[in-house]
């Protein structure tokens, strides 16, 4: 019997890691402080460079790479504060694709926005056969109402932008911005909706920190591709401060960054016009408070592991690849439809490695996810569309290529501390698992 155990998805945590959180606890800055404002900038600089060696913590970097990202506690806050510094609200309506995680919906909906979904394309995408939104439904769908759009990149594949910002473009006659409310966020809502002057595209980048496209014949990085993209630093995914996320946006018209940037940092803690790090200089302790929002700051004990991560995350990338390629060769030889994480023109995170069965139905599909377990092997399903689920309705009738790409998909696990013999343990645990189904 076969007593080796494959987890699904572990953090890959080094030594750099214990170290830096063991110095940040040492530091006396435990909360937001000067290790958050530093993976901040790092992160930066890597989704606009594709580097990790870019010293962002002298004065040319500060004032390079400041005031571009914001360093929260997960990626739901992210897109939530995208969403409402965009001034999303009541009355709005927010497309998203049906097949994705809760968070990418959520968001808008704790905004007080009409989520309305949209199917994916039959079979996922040509070229990848990642669920991708069906972009036809997508222009169809966008109306008056309509005040973003939240494309998914998921398992770490990059989705059409160019078709995208196509589609947003050819609807601006139907876009109408709002006007200031006389409050400071209102304000900067209804500039920022202005500066747009259509819908905004809001980048669920959740699995795809690293991960480029050639967007308008260039390459562009996750996160310098949407208006206001957010990531995912969870404990399952290839980036982690164990919990975590973060915020960007491209630069607009008449609007700084430093302003949009002050507005997060407002929006995320309290509204308090200063944070601890502020308030820690000579006679700084007085502050105001803007408005009654939120609180979701990232921490420097979290920062402290996504610095080093940082440091480490090119090596964990190449690593992904290598697991990629010995799966593609055993799925390819087995007729097992996967993703395609490497196309021309896009180079995945690697996040996620999805499989479809051929021929069979959601019983067999988790009879063999029984099969491999017994085999030592867990594995997952990513995702069941969101319409299945209670909180949006439970029927999934309207959205039936997402139902269709659900229903024979398999998770294999894809982490950093698989061995090579673990992947070859994977692959074989697959083998015999389907041999009765193909």
């Amino acid at each position: 019997m076969n007593h080796r155990v494959i987890p699904f998805s572990p953090p890959d945590i080094s030594d750099l890691e214990i170290a830096e959180v063991t110095q940040a606890l040492r530091s006396g800055w435990i909360t937001t402080g000067p290790r958050t404002k530093l993976l901040e900038r790092r992160l930066a600089a890597y989704i606009e460079t594709g580097r990790t060696d870019i010293d962002c913590a002298c004065e040319e970097g500060i004032a390079r790479w400041g005031n571009r990202v914001v360093c929260l506690n997960s990626a739901t806050a992210a897109e939530e504060l995208n969403l409402r510094i965009l001034g999303v609200g009541e009355g709005d309506e927010v497309l998203v694709p049906a097949y994705t995680y809760t968070a990418s919906a959520s968001a808008a909906i704790h905004c007080g926005a009409k989520v309305r979904f949209i199917d994916i394309q039959k079979d996922g995408d040509p070229h990848t056969h990642m669920p991708e939104m069906d972009y036809d439904a997508l222009e169809a769908a966008i109306t008056e109402k309509t005040r973003a759009i939240v494309t998914v990149d998921l398992c770490g594949i990059v989705c059409d932008y160019d078709r995208v910002f196509d589609i947003v473009e050819r609807k601006r006659a139907l876009f109408t911005p709002k006007e200031s409310d006389g409050t400071p966020l209102g304000d900067l809502n209804s500039r920022i909706q202005k500066a747009l002057g259509r819908v905004a595209v809001v980048g669920d980048c959740a699995h795809s920190l690293g991960a480029s496209r050639l967007f308008r014949g260039e390459k562009k990085y996750c996160g310098a591709i949407a208006d206001f993209s957010d990531f995912s630093f969870h404990a399952v995914k290839n980036f982690t401060t164990a919990e975590g996320g973060a915020s960007t946006w491209l630069p607009l018209d008449g609007i700084s960054n430093e302003e949009i940037y002050k507005m997060y940092q407002l929006l995320s803690l309290h509204g308090q016009s200063k944070d601890a790090l502020a308030k820690s200089t000579i006679g700084a302790w007085e502050y105001d408070i803007i408005g009654p929002w939120y609180k979701c700051n990232m921490t420097d004990i979290m920062a402290a592991i996504g610095l080093r991560q940082l440091d480490r995350y090119p090596s964990l990338l190449a690593r992904r690849v290598e697991i990629i390629r010995k799966y593609d060769a055993v799925c390819d030889a087995l007729g097992i439809s996967h993703l395609q994480h490497h196309t021309p023109g896009m180079d995945s995170s690697n996040h996620l490695y999805l499989i479809r069965i051929p021929g069979i139905g959601a019983e067999e599909r988790n009879a063999i996810i029984t099969k491999m377990a017994e085999r030592g092997v867990a594995t997952n399903v990513h995702y069941k569309p969101l319409p299945m689920m209670t909180a949006y309705g439970g029927d999934c009738t309207a959205w039936p290529n997402a139902y269709d790409y659900y229903h024979n998909l398999i998770t294999l696990p894809l982490h950093t501390l698989l061995s090579d013999e673990d992947v070859d343990a994977v692959c074989e645990a697959l083998k015999e698992s389907v041999k009765d189904y193909l």
